[in-house]
């Protein structure tokens, strides 16, 4: 069974920085590209930020020039640096990653992690 697991969240004040880690855990053959999205109360899903197997990226224009994403292939981990950090970027950050496991395929998301930036 794959899982993942965020962790880096919290509370910071505008202007700050916070990375957030995800962990995929489980009988894994590969995984491909993994991203973050994020979810503000009241408001849909979505994308932040995403990466290719490759090291190919994409960001939110909402993001571009502050986050950065990256990975670590050998630890089926993905991170999002998150600087000068507004109000406006208070949500619950999910990762997810498309995963080949020994069983079966598809995207997997986690549980989600809370960042609330104040004023």
């Amino acid at each position: 069974q794959v899982q993942l697991a965020e962790s880096g969240g919290g509370l910071v004040q505008a202007g700050g920085s916070l990375r957030l880690s995800c962990v995929v855990s489980g009988r894994i053959f590969s995984i491909n590209d993994m991203g973050w999205h994020r979810q503000a109360l009241g408001k849909q899903r979505e994308m932040v930020a995403a990466i290719t197997r490759g090291g190919r990226t994409n960001y939110a224009d909402s993001v571009k020039g502050r986050f950065t994403i990256s990975r670590d292939n050998a630890k089926n981990t993905v991170y999002l640096q998150m600087n000068s950090l507004k109000p406006e970027d208070t949500a619950v950050y999910y990762c997810n990653a498309g995963v080949v496991s020994l069983d079966e395929l598809g995207t997997y998301w986690g549980q989600g992690t809370q960042v609330t930036v104040s004023s």
